[in-house]
């Protein structure tokens, strides 16, 4: 998906604090001369996108020190530092998560966090300026809105816990709010505020790539099932989705990677290979010898276990064997080059630019948080509901086996297997409860250094240094 970049308006490295909490251009003209019409409201929601989408690691040093790397990135914290993710011969990219020894200066830690805020910081604006949007489309534009703050505070509160809540533009003497933390508390109920507000707007479900109905729906019964709260609700949410009819399971499972916006997707965050701005180059990353990250995201021998157990016909769509390291297994989902094993028939001429669509959520994953939400933090369920929602995922993958009951040991390996690589699984095990538990057997089994407080990432050194002691660090760092 091409996405619109209004550089005059959102020049970050010149118009923005260090921090990218302070959201002031220091030409507040620009600003008050935009946002005038539907026209340029729109190009603000875009633009909001943009941020999610990130900037090509291609860029000036190569990324290292791109802030704005956003989604490219979030595989390190959400699949490597799990037992589903691994680097090859320590890479350099993820091998801090892979060993469970990310620090405050770790660079994933602090460009996800100053991404997440520069997204943030995109809606807000939007947000301020709705006064000028026609009637028409005032809602829809406010949903889209709340829709993407929503979900950036969403990753945020997961993965760091307490964070600063900045609901508004705020300028750059409003330190307080910059750089307090707040209870995770009060940053869930603005994530559910915002998307109740989606829930129940004009938003329909025709999009793909940007905000929908649906999509709303799917998240907001994600962050229910998070709080362990309104089970209930979050089963009616789930459930309109499926009687929507607006979606279903591709009968092929590599098409949901490769024929693109397809009706299994729900939200996915769009790239466009013809231009670099536009591109990816993290599903080069998982490859060998292929740019500044090579090998990041190969699968764990506990991961090709699983497959091996309860993965259907899965695996070979998942992963394969690195023909230059045998016994080692890169991700094949999302992969930006010809390979005739999975059937991807083109390509881009440079894997570095690649135009894969980041899948954020889809059906499947509906599902079976459709039964997740049906077992309501229990054990098991023989409820004939959860029973049918499972059943079609794993029909899908081969598995005719009738089920009469799940339980939530084989609810959490079917979306193990069924959404690898898509960045669920260290923030499944934590919705579950059993990440602690988990990962403690993981690290032993393999020499690493998991603790407790690994289960939320550090705040990054870089920002606690400009709050001058306002921004206080999580336990164990």
């Amino acid at each position: 998906m091409k996405l619109i970049k209004i550089y005059s308006l959102f020049c970050l490295a010149a118009c923005l604090w260090s921090c990218d909490l302070d959201t002031v251009p220091e030409s507040a003209t620009t600003v008050d001369n935009f946002f005038n019409d539907d026209d340029e409201i729109t190009a603000g929601i875009i633009n909001i996108y943009d941020g999610l989408q990130g900037s090509n690691p291609l860029e000036g040093d190569g990324g290292f020190n791109n802030p704005h790397l956003a989604i490219q990135i979030e595989y390190q914290m959400a699949e490597t530092l799990s037992d589903n993710s691994r680097t090859k011969s320590g890479s350099p990219q993820g091998f801090d998560f892979e060993t469970f020894t990310v620090t405050p200066e770790t660079a994933a830690v602090i460009t996800y966090y100053r991404s997440m805020y520069n997204i943030i910081f995109r809606a807000n604006l939007v947000l301020e300026n709705l006064e000028n949007a026609s009637e028409e489309n005032a809602n829809r534009f406010e949903a889209e809105a709340r829709f993407l703050r929503a979900y950036a505070y969403f990753n945020l509160v997961r993965f760091y816990g307490d964070v600063p809540l900045v609901d508004r533009v705020i300028g750059p003497q409003e330190t307080e709010i910059a750089f307090t933390r707040v209870d995770e508390s009060l940053v869930y109920e603005l994530i559910v505020s915002d998307l109740q507000f989606a829930v129940a707007s004009d938003l329909d479900n025709s999009f793909r790539t940007r905000a929908s109905k649906a999509a709303a729906q799917t998240f907001l019964a994600k962050v229910y099932l998070t709080l362990g709260t309104n089970y209930l609700e979050a089963q009616r949410l789930l459930e309109d989705v499926i009687a929507s009819g607006d979606y279903s399971l591709e009968p092929n499972f590599l098409d949901i990677f490769y024929n693109e916006a397809n009706d299994e997707t729900v939200f996915s965050i769009g790239f466009d290979d013809t231009i670099v701005n536009d591109s990816q180059g993290f599903s080069a990353e998982f490859l060998d010898a292929v740019g500044r990250g090579t090998g990041s995201n190969y699968a764990t021998a506990e991961l090709v276990e699983a497959f091996n157990n309860f993965g259907g016909n899965r695996g070979q769509f998942t992963f394969r064997e690195d023909p230059g390291n045998p016994g080692l297994f890169q991700t094949v989902k999302f992969l930006p080059i010809v390979d005739e094993t999975v059937g991807v028939t083109t390509a881009p001429a440079n894997p570095r630019i690649a135009g894969n669509d980041w899948i954020v959520t889809r059906y499947a994953d509906v599902l079976l948080l459709h039964v997740e939400a049906i077992m309501a933090g229990g054990l098991e369920t023989s409820a004939p509901a959860a029973i049918a929602s499972f059943q079609a995922v794993r029909q899908r993958a081969g598995i005719m086996d009738p089920v009469t009951n799940i339980t939530k040991q084989a609810l959490m390996d079917e979306r193990r297997v069924e959404l690898a690589f898509e960045n669920h699984r260290f923030l499944d095990l934590k919705r579950f409860g059993v990440a602690q538990d988990v990962l403690s057997a993981f690290s032993a089994a393999n020499s690493f250094e998991f603790q407790a407080t690994d289960l939320l990432l550090p705040i990054p050194g870089a920002e606690i240094s400009i709050s001058q002691g306002l921004l206080t660090q999580n336990p164990g760092y």
